[in-house]
């Protein structure tokens, strides 16, 4: 809470988290009833979690609630093992995103690359706007499957049941809510849509569109007792799989709406801090049968928007929602299904980031490929699949992409300038040292990469050069992989008393020889700052061992390199 919390700034909490509450009831239904289940359980994961996170969590103004990217997995998740277990998921989820915070591995959720966000977000909101047809044309006797295409020719086959007053129904909520924005700007245009769609349902065509009470029953004015599921070990183990995808994409979410807050505003939250409380949110949640919930960043931007100050506005608005179910339940279950159902088309839409989706698939082709496997995969099979697959796909593209960036160059210095700098087009098949072979390394020298430097560098040394410089000035990296690889060179040199030297190595690099103890094999007198200090060493070397087997062309070439002992 601010220092100095005056009536003024409570005015001004209250007032956005109304708002907010006001937008909070219908999604949060409307989110339960595309999930499959009651629309009542949105509206509890909307009071406890919004209250919960406004209260721990690491954002001023973070909004919790259900959200529409949670619509696929909900769904899945009961009709594969029913509400009661959807619950206990959630909880499990709940203390795998507490344990991220309290490990504080919060910043690692922003190491999920970009394409594939974008894929699975733009995925799940076909998924919700394909999965509201039914609604909107008030189908008879539609299934729901797990499967896209199944859901797709479940609405094929039914298109004969379609109720043109739900249709009629449908278009005032969507038209309304599109449009109201621009005449009534104080209240929340889905409002208007839902309670005009309502109005004209309830006196014009009584009985003839489904609704929330003939489909769902009445929503209770109560809140319901605290109650602990029955589980057992093995449904522990069946349901850790749905579990870590709830943590995962709540986390990803919640985290994203932060963000996007700490845009907006300017403050900066903390993560861990955001993820203990959206997991304690996640795991009281489903002990008051709430769906799950994370941040919604619709409502968190509305939140900021409307003139949020402190957290008071979050749990404000979680107060008001619970107000509304307990005083006014009845009038909710009057609410036509056709009417939720363009409240979610729009939220699929706005969330679908076809600009960003658009942007990626004219970037770099590798981005682009993730893109669309995410994409394609959340939309024909399932989440789980899809990130698994996008991120190991990008970590993949990724490595070939960062391997190619290595460049291995045999070079000699250049006695037709004036600095006599070392450089790669000097060397030719008749113009080239036997006694000493330098080459540059450029670029990451990881798992990656180690194939290529072996192929680059191994050819060279099969002409027994008497001493081998390696100038790794521009060697960012080195892993185990890349170090075995110079070993294995050492090694083999140490053996047949050759030398290997190594000039301007970088703190990483040097830190893994280090500790791997090859830094001390090679010697520390054999590390060098400059590659002209190493020439220098090299010539003065040979000299000692009374080298003759330069006697055509290389005695020129080593007093060349002799002359150049100053290159850097």
């Amino acid at each position: 809470m601010k220092h100095g919390y005056s009536l003024e700034t409570f005015q001004k909490d209250a007032m956005a988290g109304i708002i907010v509450g006001v937008i909070s009831i219908p999604l949060g239904m409307a989110f339960a009833i595309a999930s499959g289940v009651s629309p009542e359980y949105g509206l509890y994961a909307t009071i406890i979690a919004g209250i919960i996170v406004s209260l721990l969590g690491g954002s001023t103004f973070q909004i919790a609630g259900p959200t529409g990217a949670f619509i696929p997995i909900l769904l899945a998740i009961v009709l594969q093992y029913g509400y009661e277990q959807l619950l206990i998921a959630g909880f499990m989820a709940g203390v795998m995103m507490l344990l991220l915070g309290v490990c504080k591995l919060g910043n690692l959720i922003t190491y999920i690359p970009r394409p594939v966000t974008i894929g699975f977000t733009a995925g799940i909101a076909v998924i919700i706007f394909t999965g509201q047809v039914s609604n909107f044309l008030g189908l008879n006797d539609v299934e729901k499957h797990e499967s896209f295409l199944l859901n797709m020719k479940e609405i094929y086959l039914h298109l004969d049941t379609l109720n043109v007053y739900s249709v009629l129904i449908g278009l005032i909520c969507l038209f309304t809510s599109l449009f109201a924005g621009k005449v009534v700007r104080k209240i929340p245009s889905i409002l208007v849509g839902i309670v005009v769609s309502t109005l004209v349902a309830v006196f014009l065509f009584d009985d003839k569109v489904a609704t929330v009470g003939t489909v769902y029953g009445t929503i209770p004015n109560g809140f319901p007792p605290l109650q602990l599921p029955d589980v057992s070990l093995s449904m522990l183990i069946s349901l850790l799989g749905p579990a870590l995808v709830i943590a995962s994409l709540g986390s990803i979410e919640s985290l994203l709406s932060c963000v996007v807050a700490d845009g907006m505003t300017g403050e900066r939250h903390d993560s861990n801090k955001e993820l203990r409380a959206q997991g304690i949110a996640n795991m009281v949640t489903p002990l008051f049968g709430g769906i799950p919930a994370t941040g919604a960043i619709a409502r968190t931007a509305t939140n900021i928007k409307s003139g949020a100050v402190t957290k008071m506005s979050g749990m404000i608005h979680s107060v008001f929602v619970l107000l509304v179910l307990l005083l006014f339940a009845q009038y909710a279950s009057l609410i036509p299904l056709a009417s939720l159902a363009p409240v979610l088309m729009i939220v699929a839409w706005n969330m679908s980031e076809r600009k960003e989706f658009a942007h990626v698939l004219k970037t770099t082709g590798s981005d682009s490929i993730v893109l669309l496997v995410t994409f394609l995969l959340t939309v024909f099979t399932d989440l789980t699949l899809a990130v698994s697959v996008g991120l190991l796909l990008a970590m993949l593209l990724f490595v070939k992409r960062v391997s190619q960036m290595l460049d291995v160059s045999k070079v000699l210095p250049d006695h037709g300038t004036l600095e006599r700098k070392v450089k790669s087009d000097v060397v030719t098949k008749h113009h080239d040292c036997p006694q000493v072979s330098i080459f540059t390394i450029q670029g990451p020298l990881f798992f990656g990469s180690a194939q290529l430097f072996e192929k680059k560098i191994i050819p060279t040394l099969k002409m027994t050069p008497t001493i081998l410089i390696l100038r790794m000035g521009k060697v960012p990296l080195l892993d185990a992989t890349g170090m075995n690889q110079i070993e294995s060179i050492v090694s083999t040199f140490s053996k047949q008393g050759r030398l290997v030297l190594l000039t301007n190595v970088q703190a990483q690099p040097k830190d893994v020889l280090e500790r791997s103890g090859l830094a001390q094999q090679i010697g520390e007198s054999h590390f060098f700052l400059h590659t002209g200090d190493a020439i220098t060493y090299a010539l003065r070397h040979i000299q000692q061992q009374k080298c003759l087997g330069c006697k055509h062309f290389a005695f020129k070439e080593c007093a060349q390199l002799s002359a150049s002992q100053q290159t850097s």
